[in-house]
């Protein structure tokens, strides 16, 4: 791609609906199949065409609410089905997705229902021993911005939209043309305070980026064991699926023996796992099928040493390794050991990066801070609930520096403060 081409404006649903047009019958998510246990809902297989289906008739009951275009809605679910459905029919209404931690207590989700002017709420009704909707149901009495609260069941409380309703009310309608992909808010570090947005091409360029190292083929499976509550898990689970046209299993709730045999199922497959499960992996027989692992960090972090190779006897060579460093909400760099894309080699000379410029450019400042930029990684805070411009020209610093040895980088630390750091204008992009 030339360098100064910028990527095609689309959003999540508009690769969904073309792969769905393509090969309707391709598997598009899968359930873990110990759903019913902690959600009393069915573990189900979704094809592409069956998804878009579905997304089509949840966005037609999120326009039946007459919200103004671009409201923001609040995602509260687990990584399963419902959770990538949700997100795909919030941008098909032509709003804007706010990734809502589950484990989030009153209190966060209140002050992000505030800090963000939430409209709606999407969530399930039951979540293991805890009641989301419940929730869900006192943050709406303290905030009355609040205008809709839906879930998914069984057992929606009273005075909560069912979802499970708006795709069982006959058949979807056609629309005209798709809306301009609204984007997402997630929050950085978990801070309900200090919300991100991003466009739809934004994430669609985070996940390209990511795939550039990821390697993930058409129909081969993404297992990702990070729910969609941030930018590292939206981009590496649910954006990189639908970008390579491939399948996305998530596992919400971690089981060690459900985890050993769902890996081991007959299909090529890409795992998404914590960086710090690195130590549960090294030395374990790993099924020939098993094409790569993305081990995800979160910076503040240090790389492990770079001659482990993760596996015994069928085990992975180093170069199927590949590293995930979470730059906050601002950027997610991916890169396979051993390669020339080693984010110890990339961090440690930027102009390493073999990624177009329009995609991600990346560059260390004088006081070592870490900066990004491209529509990969064009994101800006919210500011009294209004997203500013997140320009793909500008750069977007971090409050993160490469710690180097020997030119190569050992880890990623907090940079040392400086006043720069500390204005507004570079606080509300780092």
């Amino acid at each position: 791609m030339p360098a100064d081409v910028p990527l095609r404006r689309i959003g999540l649903g508009g690769l969904l609906a073309a792969t769905a047009r393509r090969h309707p019958d391709r598997i598009a998510v899968i359930d873990p199949a110990d759903k019913p246990d902690w959600s009393g809902r069915p573990a189900i297989t979704w094809t592409y065409a069956a998804a878009s289906e579905i997304v089509e008739r949840l966005a037609r009951g999120l326009r039946s609410w007459r919200l103004p275009p671009g409201s923001r809605i609040g995602l509260c679910l687990p990584g399963s089905a419902e959770s990538a459905l949700a997100i795909l029919a919030v941008e098909a209404a032509g709003h804007v997705a706010c990734l809502l931690p589950v484990s989030w207590d009153e209190d966060r989700l209140l002050a992000a229902a505030q800090g963000v002017a939430l409209s709606a709420i999407l969530t399930q009704a039951r979540l293991g021993s805890a009641a989301p909707a419940e929730r869900m149901c006192t943050v709406a009495a303290r905030y009355f911005g609040l205008r809709y609260l839906a879930a998914f069941g069984p057992d929606v409380p009273d005075g909560v939209i069912n979802l499970d309703r708006f795709v069982l009310d006959g058949p979807a309608e056609a629309t005209a043309g798709s809306p301009a992909p609204a984007g997402i808010i997630s929050f950085v570090g978990g801070d309900p305070d200090r919300p991100v947005y991003r466009s739809g091409e934004s994430v669609v360029a985070a996940a390209a980026a990511h795939l550039v190292a990821a390697r993930v083929a058409p129909a081969e499976r993404i297992l990702s064991l990070i729910g969609p509550h941030d930018l590292r898990g939206l981009v590496t689970g649910l954006a990189s699926a639908l970008v390579a046209g491939a399948t996305l299993e998530a596992m919400p709730l971690f089981d060690g023996a459900a985890f050993a045999a769902t890996l081991r199922r007959p299909v090529p497959t890409h795992l998404v796992a914590p960086a710090f499960l690195e130590k549960n992996l090294a030395g374990r027989d790993l099924p020939a099928e098993l094409r790569s692992i993305a081990l995800v960090h979160r910076a503040p972090a240090r790389f492990p040493g770079r001659s482990r190779v993760v596996g015994g006897p069928q085990s992975l060579r180093l170069d199927t390794v590949i590293d995930t460093m979470a730059f906050d909400e601002t950027a997610i760099l991916s890169g396979r050991r051993g390669s020339p894309g080693d984010l110890a080699l990339v961090l440690g000379k930027p102009e390493r990066l073999a990624l177009p410029p329009s995609l991600m450019t990346l560059h260390r400042g004088a006081d070592g801070r870490i900066a990004f930029r491209g529509q990969a990684c064009a994101a800006t805070t919210l500011q009294r609930g209004s997203p500013q411009n997140a320009l793909n020209e500008i750069w977007h610093d971090t409050p993160y520096a490469a710690v180097l040895f020997a030119g190569l980088a050992t880890a990623i630390e907090a940079a040392v403060p400086s006043e720069a750091l500390a204005s507004p204008e570079i606080v509300a992009v780092a």
